[in-house]
């Protein structure tokens, strides 16, 4: 009876309370240079952080607060190939039934150990997983691009790597480029054999070109400075001097794997980051779309009544904080009513279109029009005194009285707008409105076709033009 062969120790990490077990599995493995590791439950191992040593793992299948069964579907769930392909072994106390072999497979473990195993049966059972670390059946090893190395330090580098599911491939350096667009290696291991320095940056740069660079690990001896900071420039991530050090050789294909996970992370991330993007521009342009509906009249194209009551409480505010003085116009269409009876809806529909159009055609981008009732407009003139506000105003009357609306049947319509106007100043918005429509009201009662300055208190509104 003798501890299996094996050219690289292995570390086995055992999860169980049954300490006679462990001394059993130590004399079989300990004398043949491997590592036995021991934790009393799973949480114990988590705490230890004993998961990225172990090569090898037994674990009670029945235990508290977590059986052996769970613990190997986390594992097997576990985004990691290294835990993805680990040989996990449960330990029973009994000799395995019908139905643990079906909880096994389920669990996707690779057989049991019992309790009360000798040392020969436990060399018989784990000796094969000790001795030749081969990835689980159905298992996929992590492809590593091994370019620029002799044969017998590729064959060392296999030896070693294979252990931890990871598949080297070592194809001519001339070839490396198509290699890695077959295989999408995450690391590729390049050593010096294949044209020395040059040659290791000729295949990066063959690599870069592609757009196939996966995490490098430079293998050789570059004392100069000058070459090292060319290597590093050219997409060299590690760096592993010879001769080979197996345990620094496999700390930095773990950590060249830890950063494949961390890249496809941050891929989903970005990915999601788009797609968040692209979904919050579509709701942008749907929430404008609505609000356009909401606050737009059909008709006329100009903002509505719902618009209006909200910018007008808007400039009262701007007003009463800042001091950003606003002037409102309120206008009305002189005698619709006997367009519409006369002419029909139709034609007053396109009265009304007409009408808008001059509106907002004789204002600033920064105004605001609205269609406030049927043949009533109003306009908000932001940063504006009083005085300019009512030239604004006298200025679309002359524009609507000078300009007659040419009917599709010939016939021409001389249409006029009474205005009333008033300024920030009024505490509330529904004052200022009472004032300026009290203006309005006035212009109609003086003949229509004029406009009217609103004043506070009891003093008569101001006649400031009329038509003739």
């Amino acid at each position: 009876m003798g501890a299996p062969h094996c050219g690289l120790p292995m570390n086995l990490l055992v999860i169980t309370c049954h300490d006679d077990l462990v001394e059993r599995l130590r004399m079989s493995f300990e004398g043949a240079g491997h590592r036995v590791l021991h934790a009393g439950d799973p949480l114990e191992a988590l705490a230890q952080d004993a998961w990225g040593e172990a090569q090898v793992l037994l674990v009670d299948a029945v235990g508290d607060p977590m059986d052996g069964y769970r613990l190997c579907r986390l594992l097997r769930g576990e985004a990691r190939v290294l835990f993805q392909n680990l040989p996990i072994f449960l330990i029973l106390d009994h000799t395995p039934a019908d139905q643990d072999q079906q909880a096994l497979q389920a669990a996707e473990g690779d057989g049991f150990i019992r309790v009360r195993s000798t040392i020969q049966q436990i060399l018989n059972h784990l000796g094969p997983a000790m001795a030749g670390g081969v990835p689980r059946e159905g298992g996929e090893g992590v492809p590593v691009l091994a370019v620029g190395f002799q044969a017998g330090l590729a064959q060392r580098t296999r030896d070693i790597l294979q252990h931890y599911a990871m598949e080297v491939h070592s194809p001519p350096a001339r070839n490396a480029a198509e290699a890695q667009r077959v295989l999408k290696a995450p690391v590729l291991l390049l050593g010096l054999s294949a044209g020395g320095v040059e040659g290791a940056l000729a295949i990066l740069a063959q690599l870069w070109e592609q757009n196939r660079l996966p995490y490098t690990i430079l293998m050789g001896q570059v004392k100069d400075e000058a070459t090292q900071r060319r290597l590093l420039l050219a997409g060299i991530s590690d760096w592993v001097p010879l001769p080979l050090s197996a345990p620094r050789l496999i700390h930095a294909c773990k950590r060249a794997i830890e950063w494949m996970h961390v890249r496809r992370i941050q891929t989903e991330y970005e990915s999601a980051i788009h797609d968040l993007r692209e979904r919050r521009s579509m709701l942008e342009i749907e929430a404008a779309a609505l609000r356009n509906e909401v606050l737009t009249d059909p008709l006329t194209e100009l903002l509505n009544r719902r618009a209006f009551d909200q910018n007008l409480e808007h400039a009262v505010r701007q007003w009463e904080r800042h001091r950003r003085a606003f002037v409102l116009l309120l206008g009305d269409i002189d005698h619709f009513k006997l367009i519409n009876d006369r002419f029909g809806h139709p034609v007053g529909d396109e009265v009304l279109r007409q009408m808008a159009g001059r509106i907002r055609s004789g204002l600033r981008k920064s105004d605001l029009a609205f269609r406030i009732g049927g043949e009533e407009f109003a306009i908000l003139l932001t940063e504006t005194s009083l005085k300019a506000g009512s030239e604004v105003a006298e200025k679309l009357r002359r524009r609507i009285d000078e300009d007659p609306i040419l009917l599709p049947s010939g016939q021409t319509i001389f249409p006029t707008m009474s205005f009333g106007v008033g300024g920030s100043g009024t505490s509330t918005p529904g004052a200022l409105l009472a004032q300026v429509d009290k203006a309005l009201y006035q212009a109609k009662s003086l003949g229509r076709n004029c406009v009217v300055l609103a004043n506070e208190g009891e003093i008569p509104p101001r006649i400031l033009s009329a038509g003739n």
